[in-house]
């Protein structure tokens, strides 16, 4: 894959990969707010997108009865430079009625161990942990699905 980066003025830049559209990055340093992803936050929109559409398509392929599907994240960052992330939390809720939660497990864990290659770069250097909700839109009655993440994915207590 090729990419490019343009600089367009301060520290905003247009990015250009291998999908041919364009994408605003900036810091959002220097007062003027451009309303553009900075690239740290570009790195957690990646995990993010790599694993959902991994889950939808698991999913799909177990002909599980979801509706919807939203992953939110929670990260720390380091206090010094080159302030790298220190710990990501990945939330996934899976909206449908009659979901099986041993299905909505296993497409989050696959997505996590197997094929996000997001996760796979990103997890020898800062611990990924995530949690599982299924949520039923017409009742909102929201239900924690036990993960099958490893013990040495879950931060140590104390």
């Amino acid at each position: 894959m090729k990419a490019r980066l343009k600089y367009v003025e301060g520290l905003t830049f247009i990015g250009q990969a291998g999908s041919g559209h364009w994408t605003v990055l900036d810091s959002g340093y220097g007062g003027r707010p451009s309303g553009a992803t900075s690239p740290m936050e570009m790195v957690l929109l990646a995990l993010m997108g790599c694993s959902a559409m991994d889950v939808v398509s698991i999913l799909e392929k177990m002909r599980a009865p979801f509706t919807d599907l939203q992953v939110e994240v929670e990260a720390d960052r380091a206090e010094t430079h080159p302030r790298v992330y220190t710990r990501i939390h990945l939330t996934y809720r899976v909206f449908g009625r009659d979901l099986k939660p041993e299905q909505v497990a296993r497409a989050v864990q696959l997505s996590q161990e197997k094929y996000c290659s997001v996760s796979a770069m990103l997890r020898p250097t800062v611990p990924i942990t995530y949690e599982i909700w299924i949520e039923d839109p017409e009742t909102g009655q929201r239900q924690a699905v036990p993960s099958a993440q490893k013990p040495e994915d879950t931060p140590a207590s104390g």
